[in-house]
């Protein structure tokens, strides 16, 4: 039994994990802290994509709280479908922000006030049946033909560029103020901004033990009160340079004027109230929008080719995952599970009146820089979503957490993301003084980071989009195909 132990203990070191996939937590604390860590990671993009189409769209009424809840149910689907083998997190895609804003208008009927909530309903259907065709295909055909189609040289390159091509969003977030006045400049966010990531930094590096495992939660914590500091000031002096934080949302939940609106503003329950001003949930859609076949295949050209693109990231997000944990995750899962746990997330999610989900790289980065790979830390973070969707004070606090902090949270996190792919070319080996290796790269690095974005249709209002991270995908793939080894003695020639 010791030399069992022991045995285990090695494994665990060499592995580099303090929580491997199967692992629990031993402390309540740590239980909590963790699974806070990865709500909080995701938090700020997950409710981002709702707070854009309700810019767009004032009538859209996309609620943030069912993106949480959609969220945190999305994903424990996910676990189950990858028998608790693999620590994703899903949350709302980006990439489906264009077909979402799009899908909002289509069919409308002249005159009609409102949104076709169906259309965006429908469009997440056909994502999730997208998913489930590919995963279908790969249980038949197998996936040996990932490592030609994706191998090192390619991955490496892609995995940085998820990471940068992030960082313009993390920078600007660094100087804005949420407060007062609209700035474009504001040097004491920027000051809390990298006090909140330094601090993040110190508490990973020196911490003890305890504190080593959520370094996010206590970096935002401090950059929270830093930030409070300020706007307390701002607000009393009435400094609104100073004012970094909105307090509006929190406000708002003691504005009731009897008990039943005490409880609507504590409990969220409008959300499923049909015909509610707020609720996404309708009745009589079809005097809002005709469906025609013509409609429905509108919605199809809308969400379909964006499945595809999303699909290459969630195939350069598990990849990215199985070289931080250690863990060869298409091998001891299957792609065709980790595919069909997303693309039915994103339906499920759909019905729920969220967002289309996608795998999350900051949640990822959590579990790197952690070194905490647990699933169940996972289930209870999606636990921790769902109710938070539901309790909306929690929400409403969640909602004032200031741009300058997830900006300094995000420095670590999108950088990680980049340098993981750094680590997965120093680890297989790769020659950079062989051309070939030199020229994809390159070509991945320039358009991924460059942002070059391939679109159909009008220009402004394209009704196909391909995204820079998958356009630098397939032209490292294809480039990668194109350019045969040389022999060592060619090479030098």
């Amino acid at each position: 039994m010791e030399g069992k132990g022991n045995m285990e203990e090695n494994t665990k070191k060499s592995s580099g994990l303090y929580l491997d996939v199967d692992e629990k937590p031993k402390k309540a604390s740590e239980w909590i802290g963790l699974a806070l860590q990865h709500v909080l990671a995701m938090l700020v993009a997950c409710i981002t994509v709702p707070l854009i189409i309700n810019a767009a769209y004032p009538d859209a009424h996309l609620p943030i709280s069912a993106t949480l809840i959609s969220s945190g149910i999305g994903t424990l689907f996910y676990i189950f479908v990858t028998k608790k083998r693999s620590p994703v997190y899903l949350s709302s895609s980006f990439a489906y922000i264009s077909p979402m804003l799009s899908a909002l208008t289509v069919g409308l009927i002249g005159g009609a006030t409102g949104m076709n909530y169906f259309a965006l309903i429908l469009g997440m259907i056909f994502v999730g049946v997208c998913y489930v065709i590919v995963a279908l295909l790969v249980k038949f055909v197998g996936t040996k033909w990932l490592d030609k189609l994706l191998p090192p040289i390619v991955v490496g390159p892609v995995i940085i560029v998820i990471g940068l091509s992030l960082s313009t969003s993390a920078v600007s977030n660094m100087t804005i103020s949420n407060g007062g006045e609209s700035m474009s400049y504001n040097l004491v966010a920027l000051l809390v901004a990298v006090i909140t990531m330094i601090s993040t930094a110190l508490v990973s590096h020196y911490g003890n033990k305890t504190a080593k495992l959520i370094p996010f939660v206590i970096g935002m914590g401090i950059g929270y009160l830093l930030a409070s500091i300020f706007s307390v000031c701002g607000y009393v002096f009435d400094v609104n340079y100073l004012k970094l934080i909105n307090y509006e949302p929190l406000v708002q939940n003691f504005t009731c004027t009897n008990a039943a609106e005490w409880i609507q503003a504590f409990f969220n329950y409008r959300l499923f109230i049909p015909n509610s001003e707020e609720s996404f949930i309708f009745l009589r859609f079809d005097e809002i929008a005709k469906f025609d076949w013509a409609t429905i295949g509108t919605v199809a050209l809308l969400f379909i080719p964006v499945s595809f693109v999303t699909i290459c990231e969630h195939i350069g997000d598990h990849l990215n995952l199985s070289n931080i944990i250690h863990h060869d995750i298409f091998k001891e899962v299957g792609l065709q599970r980790t595919l069909l746990g997303d693309g039915v997330g994103t339906a499920i999610s759909g019905a729920l009146c969220g967002a289309a989900n996608t795998t999350y790289g900051e949640n990822v980065a959590v579990v790197g820089i952690t070194k905490v790979a647990s699933v169940d830390v996972i289930i209870v973070g999606c636990i921790v979503a769902v109710l938070f969707g539901f309790f909306t004070p929690l929400t409403s606090l969640l909602e004032t957490i200031p741009s300058c902090v997830c900006g300094g949270i995000s420095l670590l996190l999108y950088g990680f993301i980049a340098s993981s792919g750094v680590k997965m070319l120093i680890n297989e080996k790769i020659d950079m003084s062989i051309t070939k290796n030199i020229l994809v790269t390159s070509v991945i690095l320039v358009a991924g980071i460059g942002g070059l974005v391939v679109k159909f249709g009008d220009v402004n209002q394209p009704v196909v989009q391909i995204t820079s991270i998958a356009v630098s995908m397939i032209l490292g793939i294809v480039l990668n195909a194109i350019l045969k080894e040389k022999k060592p003695e060619e090479e030098k020639a």
